[in-house]
């Protein structure tokens, strides 16, 4: 017996017919290009990106304390070794202006977007006087006022989330960009492929940071993804992509330049990979033991970012003791955001029926 024919409606397009269907017309074959220099930063620009990378390293190195006293509840994500990104980025960005989201390792990009170390340090201890009245904790924080939109615990919807204010911004025509951060783990995340299919075809004004620190919740990205070279994952959705040392804040910052010119120029989403590294494990509940103490020290001696700095500060003429002085007061603001945490009452229990639904019922 022989297999049915298919129906078909007319003639299937010949190979000839089909190439000649032309290309779409706002196709762009211009491609944006990594800047070959790195950001010349003034000198108060060095020392405001020092004191803002060592404000997060502070202040997570404060966290991870607070968290073994069990002053710090639920999941709690370090920071440390990325500081680079967030504030070589949204040095960049006009606060109040461009908004940012991200997953849930995201006390540093609240620290680097200008919010008051008190009010994250009283959110991740459950205090009342946090920036979400004590009911976010370390992963679910967020503010309208600083247009930093979360802290999301679920893996990559912060992609999709970002893509949205990204529509926002275009349809109010406020000249705003959204900066959507996500992992090399959330990479893999079927969302973030529908995001890219949407964003690049309404060209809306996103920047996808892909912060790559090597080993997603525990699996080397080399293991888990077919193509790791993740810069290259919006170009079938013809999303250009950078790769960018993510351990050098003036390389992310020319980086950023670049990306923001493509996206106000309406050429649509930009994706940029930075390539990072976290010192601790996943979570302060992973021991990390897919990595081997060595490899972390070596990174540390080598790249770590705020080293980094230091040097470009020296180069500039820039004295120890003033280098100095930078520490003590970070050390000064870290330790009175955790006192003021400590002192701050729990959140009222009527606490509870607010923000849950938007009217009463």
């Amino acid at each position: 017996m022989k297999p049915a024919t298919p129906r078909t409606k007319g003639k299937p397009a010949s190979p000839a017919r089909a190439a000649a269907v032309p290309a779409r017309p706002d196709h762009n074959e211009e491609k944006p290009v990594l800047p070959a220099a790195l950001y010349e930063a003034s000198k108060e620009e060095l020392l405001e990106f020092y004191r803002q990378m060592v404000l997060i390293r502070r202040f997570e190195e404060k966290a991870g304390q607070l968290y073994g006293l069990g002053l710090i509840g639920g999941f709690c994500h370090l920071y440390i070794g990325q500081e680079a990104v967030a504030v070589g980025i949204q040095s960049a960005l006009t606060p109040g202006k461009d908004s940012v989201i991200t997953g849930y390792r995201d006390h540093g990009h609240m620290l680097a977007y200008g919010i008051d170390p008190n009010v994250i340090m009283a959110e991740l201890t459950g205090r009342g006087a946090g920036i979400s009245r004590g009911k976010g904790g370390s992963m679910h924080m967020f503010s309208v006022e600083h247009k930093f939109f979360g802290g999301h615990g679920i893996v990559g919807a912060q992609v999709s989330l970002g893509t949205g204010l990204a529509f926002s911004h275009k349809y109010a025509n406020d000249g705003g960009v959204c900066v959507a951060y996500f992992g090399d783990g959330a990479a893999n995340q079927g969302q973030v492929y529908e995001s890219f299919n949407m964003a690049e075809l309404w060209k809306l004004p996103i920047i996808y940071v892909i912060e790559n620190n090597q080993y997603a919740m525990g699996t080397s990205v080399n293991r888990s993804s077919a193509e790791d070279q993740l810069f290259r994952r919006g170009e079938s959705f013809r999303i250009p992509g950078l790769q960018v040392n993510g351990m050098d804040v003036l390389a992310v910052r020319a980086a950023t330049e670049e990306a923001l010119k493509w996206v106000q120029a309406g050429k649509g989403p930009i994706l940029l990979e930075m390539k990072t590294y976290r010192y601790r494990g996943h979570s302060m509940s992973d021991p990390a033991k897919y990595r081997s103490r060595e490899e972390v020290q070596e990174v540390r001696e080598k790249s770590d970012p705020i080293e980094g700095v230091k040097k470009y500060l020296e180069e500039a003429g820039i004295s120890a003791d003033e280098i100095k002085i930078i520490d003590q007061d970070i050390r000064k603001i870290v330790n009175a955001s955790a006192e003021f945490a400590e002192v701050s009452p729990e959140p009222e229990i009527a606490e509870l029926y607010t923000d849950v639904l938007v009217e009463q019922y």
